[in-house]
């Protein structure tokens, strides 16, 4: 399939960039990027998709890429949003899963259309802030959670902060990515955050940024206050995935997610971290997710 780009609009005015790729007449299954993010897909995730005939469907998240931004959105509205972008596709029943920042949004879809989400896969995404039994910032690296307290204790100095971080990293090179990077990288992901894993990052990172950073900041803020929906509000078939290597999101939030959601089935991955996690396990979560139509 030739990438398909177009944008959707919403009922409150805003626009939304998505993106198709894989088989165009394939079952539908949504991707929801990390933070930051944008539409784009990896190589491999669309071959992956093309083989199995799967539709794969991204889209900006409001303040991403060509996505308008939505101030103060929380973490149920992306559900509305994919519903939306799924009417304009003509689609009417829909896998999906997500990655990192996505996660939590997975969730969302999940809990709130139970009519027409047949299945969903959360990939190292975060637990809810704050969580009870769990230390939120526990094995995390260095610069998350640096940067996680000062969202929370000055979001002024930290806006400011995530500005510059921004603006350094469109002049960075790939070497410099990496490095500024290294506090996140356990050894799984420094082996896996190489070539045109990095390539990707950064392409995908600077159409996410690419009308400032307001889609970031929106999506830290949803995760730390109430998303709008309970756990026990999820009752499609669900996949909770997370490595145990994972320093970007650490792997006790996983746990914690396994531990309240029963109903799941569980992949906690003693050999992966956060990025090789996606990499590697996006064909055993296509091969599930299609099996669910």
């Amino acid at each position: 399939m030739t990438a398909s780009e177009r944008d959707v609009h919403v009922a409150d005015g805003r626009t939304l960039r998505v993106l198709e790729e894989g088989d165009p007449q394939g079952r539908p299954v949504f991707f929801l990027h990390g933070s930051p993010g944008c539409r784009f897909l990896f190589e491999e995730q669309i071959s992956d998709a093309s083989r199995r005939g799967i539709r794969l469907i991204g889209h900006d998240r409001p303040g991403y890429g060509g996505s308008t931004p939505k101030p103060g959105r929380r973490i149920v509205d992306e559900a509305a949003d994919v519903a939306a972008i799924a009417d304009a596709l003509g689609i009417e029943r829909f896998a999906v899963y997500g990655h990192s920042g996505g996660g939590a949004p997975t969730l969302a879809c999940a809990a709130r259309l139970p009519d027409r989400v047949v299945g969903a896969s959360c990939l190292a995404g975060v637990a809810p802030y704050p969580s009870e039994g769990l230390d939120w910032l526990a094995g995390a690296g260095e610069l998350n959670v640096d940067d996680f307290k000062l969202m929370l204790s000055d979001p002024a100095a930290w806006e400011s902060k995530t500005a510059s971080d921004v603006a350094i990293m469109a002049k960075e090179t790939p070497e410099e990515v990496v490095a500024s990077l290294s506090s996140l990288l356990s050894d799984v992901d420094r082996a896996a955050f190489t070539g045109k894993a990095v390539e990707f990052f950064m392409k995908q990172s600077r159409e996410g940024y690419r009308s400032g950073i307001s889609g970031m900041v929106d999506d830290s803020l949803s995760d730390v206050t109430p998303w709008g929906f309970e756990l026990s509000d999820v009752r499609v078939p669900l996949q909770i995935w997370h490595g145990k290597q994972d320093k970007f999101v650490p792997f006790s939030h996983g746990e914690w997610l396994a531990a309240h959601l029963p109903q799941a089935e569980i992949h906690l991955e003693p050999s992966e971290g956060h990025i090789s996690l996606i990499f590697n396990r996006v064909p055993s979560v296509h091969k599930w997710l299609a099996s669910k139509f």
